[in-house]
């Protein structure tokens, strides 16, 4: 990026940019809590910025940068090589979204007078509805988990407790015992940014809860004292806390037995919960305050997707729906 390489100077009275990214990274985990997932998106992210408007040598070593020369114009020319490589627009507007993010942090800490990313405007995105399945889908689903094995009763408590409530996965597997209160059959859940919020589920999910929990015994036992947490509810099979990678091997395995058709991910399971609910009749608001949704707006989504069922469902039974052929 030849306008990239003029911002290359030999003064070094600032920090370079690689400590304003490492210092942005402190600020994502320390203040606003961010999860892991989301530090390590941001993060690789700016270290891409990084490489393309300041490429490493053959040693690693890279000329400074001085920030404070970085324009709507270094950005514009960033995204275009973006889109030369065929990135898609969501992934663009992520990477654009960072950028904000990271010379926002730099403004209110006086590095910068004004945010340059201010000036670059987002990729305008197709509205994709999120992927909902049927209630049959849904049971059909949570009941392929093996109940006579140890890990497919893991599982299963996992499904049933993911549509039961419609937390996210991240949630999930960061559940510690003490959150869960089976006698009034409600969870405390730590959101995004740390934002608590109690969430309740039903008797079938309580059910197998109860179940897994004698599981959860064994699987501890199994864990060597110097990895055991505790705390934790779901565990992997070594008997340490499970990851949000490993509950989406376990939904593909399931997909794969119970041979269904649909692309699904756990998220699915949040998406279904919601839109049930919607179309059993339950408030926008209260649904928002479940989903641990900071806007309205994001739940709103929910509503497009109750309407498209409903036209779905008119269109197949309405005699005067289909056309005259």
């Amino acid at each position: 990026m030849a306008r990239c390489r003029n911002l290359a100077i030999d003064a070094k009275d600032d920090l370079a940019m690689q400590d304003y990214i490492d210092q942005f990274g402190e600020h994502l985990r320390y203040e606003r809590q961010v999860s892991g997932h989301t530090l390590r998106n941001y993060l690789s992210d700016l270290q891409q910025f990084y490489d393309l408007i300041c490429p490493p040598d053959s040693e690693g070593n890279r000329p400074y940068i001085d920030i404070k020369q970085i324009d709507h114009l270094t950005i514009r020319e960033y995204l275009g090589k973006l889109y030369e490589g065929q990135r898609k627009k969501s992934s663009v507007a992520r990477k654009l979204a960072a950028l904000r993010s990271f010379f926002k942090f730099l403004c209110k800490q006086k590095v910068l007078e004004r945010n340059p990313a201010k000036l670059v405007s987002t990729p305008k995105l197709e509205k994709k509805l999120p992927r909902v399945l049927s209630l049959e889908d849904v049971v059909k689903f949570i009941e392929t988990p093996d109940m006579k094995k140890d890990l497919g009763v893991r599982d299963r408590a996992m499904l049933e407790l993911l549509y039961a409530s419609g937390i996210r996965v991240s949630e999930l597997v960061g559940l510690n015992l003490p959150d869960i209160n089976f006698a009034r059959r409600m969870i405390r859940v730590l959101g995004k940014g740390s934002k608590e919020r109690y969430v309740p589920f039903g008797s079938k999910a309580k059910e197998t809860l109860e179940a897994y929990l004698v599981v959860r015994e064994r699987l501890l036992a199994e864990c060597s004292e110097d990895k055991r947490d505790t705390k934790a509810v779901f565990f992997n099979y070594k008997g340490t806390r499970i990851t949000t990678r490993s509950v989406g091997r376990m939904v593909d395995k399931y997909l794969k037995e119970c041979a269904m058709a649909h692309d699904i991910s756990p998220h699915s399971l949040r998406h279904s919960f919601a839109s049930h609910m919607l179309s059993g009749g339950a408030d926008l608001r209260a649904i928002q305050e479940l989903l641990g949704h900071a806007r309205l707006a994001t739940t709103e989504i929910y509503t497009h997707v109750s309407i498209d069922q409903l036209v779905e469902v008119y269109n197949k039974t309405h005699p005067k729906a289909k056309s005259s052929e």
